[in-house]
């Protein structure tokens, strides 16, 4: 599967024709404003990404106080 993976990745040429065609497609002043489109994005991709994980890490943390205290209610009532 890898090894598929790695001959479908684009070459030095390649890049460079991707680069030419992005160039005439959008013109030298619009490539800023898509690049900041892009990080934007990224970013706010990390941002819900690292958020969902605090939230899943925050509620395991609470069903382990939770049971915690349980077993030791139990285990100190009569």
């Amino acid at each position: 599967m890898f090894n598929n993976l790695l001959f479908s990745m684009p070459g030095g040429s390649e890049w460079i024709l991707i680069i030419v065609v992005v160039l005439l497609m959008f013109g030298g002043k619009k490539i800023p404003e898509l690049m900041r489109g892009l990080g934007r994005g990224i970013r706010e991709f990390n941002d819900a990404k690292s958020n969902v994980k605090k939230e899943i890490e925050e509620g395991m943390s609470e069903k382990e106080v939770k049971a915690s205290q349980t077993s030791a209610t139990t285990t100190t009532q009569p």
